[in-house]
């Protein structure tokens, strides 16, 4: 079946990012959990797939369709319509199965940063006492009890008023879910300079998206394409983002 990009505006931006990137959702969308092609991935049969050389950018748009396709059967893993759903569908669908609390009329952008937060603060459960005190610290918070709710109150405040980065917040969960799943992180994660506090944050990230993955509700084969290259796309959208205004 030939794939067909069905136009979405939410992930146009795609054709001005980075290779590298591009090819970490390339590998979420074409290999399973133990590095073999997908049997329902149909993006390495596209001909102009094989003759871009590695060159994603030029494909960008079978890359974008191959996701909608997948979005499309969230809850049919094995069977194709022959057309996929928006990338927002696709986001709301993964926000829903991780719990993200949102508002229907949040655009993407504002979904896709619900999303990291809600990664981030239930990564604030698996910390130890000795961590969210150092995250309490880094973020100036008083805190006589170290709660998960004020340390996510605090995360969220943070975020809002600009004194901690969204997209460098976005890298490090992007980075773990990358290194746990196709055992490499992004190549621009060693030369980003981190906050103390988001790098605190690394280890408890990794050992959720390993959890979240296990879920037998959110582990099937959509999902374990779906929740992974969403959070790559909203990673590669805050980027975008950044450099932009840059």
């Amino acid at each position: 079946m030939r794939i067909i990009y069905r136009t979405d505006p939410d992930l146009e931006f795609l054709k001005y990012c980075n290779n590298d990137d591009l090819a970490i959702l390339v590998d979420y969308l074409i290999t399973d959990n133990n590095g073999s092609l997908r049997i329902t991935q149909e993006l390495t049969t596209e001909p102009q797939f094989i003759d871009c050389g590695g060159k994603y950018n030029q494909v960008w748009f079978l890359i974008a369709s191959e996701l909608q396709l997948y979005g499309a059967n969230s809850f049919i893993s094995f069977f194709r319509n022959g057309e996929g759903v928006l990338y927002q569908e696709i986001l709301s669908d993964v926000c829903k199965r991780l719990k993200v609390t949102s508002q229907s009329t949040q655009d993407v952008l504002e979904l896709e940063k619900a999303l990291f937060l809600k990664i981030a603060g239930d990564s604030l459960k698996k910390m130890t006492d000795d961590e969210k005190r150092e995250l309490a610290d880094s973020l100036n918070i008083n805190m006589s009890r170290l709660t998960v709710v004020g340390l996510r109150a605090a995360l969220q405040a943070g975020i809002r008023m600009g004194g901690i980065s969204a997209y460098q917040l976005a890298l490090i969960i992007a980075n773990n879910t990358a290194k746990i799943l196709l055992g490499r992180g992004l190549s621009q994660a060693a030369t980003v300079g981190l906050t103390r506090s988001l790098a605190i944050f690394s280890g408890p990230i990794g050992w959720l998206i390993t959890g979240l993955l296990s879920i037998p509700m959110i582990s099937g084969p959509a999902y374990r394409v779906t929740i992974p290259s969403v959070i790559q796309v909203a990673f590669m959208r805050l980027k975008y983002l950044e450099q932009t205004v840059e």
